[in-house]
């Protein structure tokens, strides 16, 4: 049974910084690329950032990019996301999401998280 499992989420100030994990089960985390997702109300659900399974090169949405930043531990079999300097337009629920393609697409992502909500106060 595949399990991933968000957390790390809360409300904080613009300009504090909040780390994020995804727990996951299930499949063989080490042959899969993880990313983060998130969406806004109102919205549609967006990118934000992503990290190979074959090289664990990671790329970033323009918006937060030298701010956040994605990793992987394959031995606890967890994805991060560690988030700096948050801006109020940071404020989404937050989802891991798994595929097993090297540099997939947004659609190729085959297992999600239920995701956790990121509320940043201005």
């Amino acid at each position: 049974q595949v399990q991933l499992v968000a957390s790390g989420g809360g409300t904080v100030q613009a300009g504090d910084s909040l780390g994020l994990s995804c727990a996951t089960s299930g499949f063989t985390f080490s042959r899969y690329s993880m990313a983060w997702f998130r969406q806004a109300p109102g919205k549609e659900r967006e990118f934000v950032a992503r990290i190979s399974w074959f090289d664990s090169h990671s790329s970033y949405a323009d918006s937060v990019k030298g701010r956040f930043t994605i990793s992987k531990d394959n031995a606890k079999n967890t994805v991060y996301l560690r988030m700096n300097r948050l801006k109020s337009e940071d404020s989404a629920v937050y989802y891991c999401a798994a595929s097993p393609k090297q540099t997939p697409t947004d659609a190729e992502y085959t297992y999600w998280g239920q995701g956790t909500q990121v509320t940043v106060s201005s």
